[in-house]
């Protein structure tokens, strides 16, 4: 494949790719979380992919990547349900259209419902189709220091807060991912003050751009487009190939994301099942 070319093909080993680097970022987080006294994070590898678990209602705590090396057996799903089930979590499954049908065939078998849908977007790291603009006058974007992770952590949290709750066990996790091998902090500042933040995590080829947000009162101004050209340097200098990145269909991030150079390759799907009444 010319990585140089705009429309990148699907093919099940590039969505293998695509999905295995994003749960390896999950993954980097629920295991800092166990290496810490009293942590409940946990990871099992069931099914090709990954199940995660950090901590109840987390958006973190999903199964990734599954059914993208073969068919499933009911007994790897039946791991799979006890992983959540035994932590009386529901299971969510971040399901990518390319998976094997045997995984569909489990879903329907055990009753379980769509909640979610996310668009996986890709573009090659380096396109000459989309050069980078200059930053926005008085829009200032760097690396998080080492002593600025916790207002890292609590920046990009509230610009989520509006879909999650800024709590105690989120801010923990958000540190906890932050703080991975090979994860790349940044900050957005507007006049010296801190607007926004977001992620590069890399994971060889793979840049993956995740958890972008701006607080509310400073959004429509360019600041989400910096933070996206700047990780796209940062991937650049680290010799990545491709970006990676997910939104909601037609929201505002997609729009973003899509003005540089980034296209849909296809949309993942979350399936649910809730823990079953004793």
């Amino acid at each position: 494949m010319n990585l140089q070319e705009k429309n990148l093909q699907l093919t099940l080993d590039l969505a293998r790719e695509l999905e295995l680097a994003e749960a390896q970022a999950a993954v980097g987080c629920a295991d800092r979380m166990i290496m810490q006294s009293n942590s409940q994070g946990a990871v099992e590898k069931i099914a090709g992919g990954f199940a995660i678990f950090c901590g109840a209602g987390n958006p973190v705590t999903q199964a990734v990547g599954l059914g993208l090396q073969g068919p499933i057996s009911a007994e790897e799903f039946n791991q799979l349900e006890a992983f959540y089930f035994s932590r009386n979590e529901p299971v969510r499954v971040e399901t990518c259209p390319l998976a094997d049908s045997t995984l569909f065939e489990h879903y329907k078998e055990r009753h379980y419902h769509v909640t979610e849908f996310s668009n996986v977007m890709v573009r090659p790291v380096l396109d000459s189709a989309t050069t980078p603009s200059p930053t926005p006058p008085g829009i200032d974007i760097r690396l998080a220091g080492p002593d600025e992770l916790d207002l890292w952590v609590m920046t990009v949290a509230q610009g989520f807060a509006e879909n999650y709750p800024v709590t105690h066990e989120i801010l923990s996790v958000m540190k906890m991912f932050a703080l991975v091998k090979n994860t790349r902090c940044f900050l957005a500042r507007i006049d010296g003050r801190v607007v926004g933040g977001a992620t590069l995590a890399i994971r060889g080829r793979i840049a993956g751009l995740f958890g972008a947000s701006t607080l509310p009162e400073f959004r429509n101004r360019g600041v989400q487009t910096a933070l996206l050209h700047t990780r796209l340097q940062s991937a650049s200098e680290a010799s990545c190939e491709l970006a990676m990145s997910l939104a909601q269909p037609a929201s505002h991030s997609q729009r973003n994301i899509t003005r540089l150079g980034f296209q849909t390759l296809y949309t993942r799907v979350k399936f649910e099942r809730a823990v079953p009444s004793k």
